[in-house]
């Protein structure tokens, strides 16, 4: 399984490096879709979070506890003090570097690497789950600047729709209006259950049909609306009934 996670991981880095590749220093100045981010600001993020995943990635193989908030903070010091050329040109170089770093790793060091991380064990597919989330959508925040019809890579939706369970109950935010509604998704099709109120936001697989709120839509804008990246100008067409789609948006504003 880690391998699918790899691959899409190393898909991204590429759409990512291809992006920036032919921009000025002026146009990596520019807004990226994040708030208050530029598009260098992005890429910052990205090589700091390339280097805290290295150190995670060594801490595994070594049977050492992950690096916590005390290593992160000179990591993320040093991104925020670089120029904005040198924050994407370094980041593309720090991604590829701990892309090499798991392809250094033979096969029984794949297999037995564990860590606590989030509040539970992660094994290799887990580390690269959290890095291909992160690192997918903020390449949308680059990509959707010049190309308001982007949409987050196909590979990247196919594993990550099977993992938003997590990611909601970290994402979602607590609502005035509860709501509970029938996700359908599309490319590649799920059927999902999203409950939210004011106690929060959870999000099952379900076969339920009768639910009188229901949504249909692509698995890549379902993706985006968790990750709050679906506003009216980037959400395409889809069939909604008895929910109010800005509702939904408020339990997912996004981070």
């Amino acid at each position: 399984m880690a391998d699918a996670w790899l691959s899409a991981v190393k898909a991204s880095h590429r759409r990512v490096a291809d992006l920036v590749a032919p921009l000025s220093d002026d146009e990596v100045a520019r807004p990226s879709y994040a708030d208050e981010w530029t598009i260098a600001d992005v890429l910052s993020h990205i090589g700091s979070g390339a280097e805290i995943f290295s150190a995670v990635l060594a801490a595994g193989v070594d049977g050492r506890e992950a690096p916590g908030i005390e290593e992160f903070q000179p990591i993320w010091a040093q991104w925020n003090a670089k120029s904005p050329s040198d924050q994407v040109h370094d980041a593309i170089a720090a991604d590829a570097a701990f892309i090499a770093a798991i392809d250094a790793l033979d096969p029984e060091q794949r297999a037995s690497w564990r860590i606590q991380m989030f509040g539970s064990e992660q094994d290799l597919a887990g580390l690269l789950r959290f890095r291909l989330g992160e690192h997918a959508l903020h390449t949308w925040d680059v990509a959707v600047m010049d190309d308001p019809e982007a949409t987050v890579a196909a590979d990247a939706v196919e594993l990550l729709v099977d993992t938003l369970e997590v990611m909601v109950q970290h994402a979602g935010k607590p609502i005035d209006s509860p709501v509970v509604v029938l996700v359908t998704t599309e490319a590649p099709a799920r059927q999902l259950l999203l409950q939210a109120g004011s106690d929060g936001v959870t999000l099952t697989q379900s076969d339920e049909g009768d639910t009188e709120a229901t949504v249909t839509l692509p698995a890549e804008a379902f993706v985006r609306l968790v990750y709050g990246r679906l506003d009216d100008e980037h959400t395409p067409p889809l069939d909604i009934t008895g929910v109010d789609l800005d509702n939904l948006r408020r339990a997912f504003p996004g981070f």
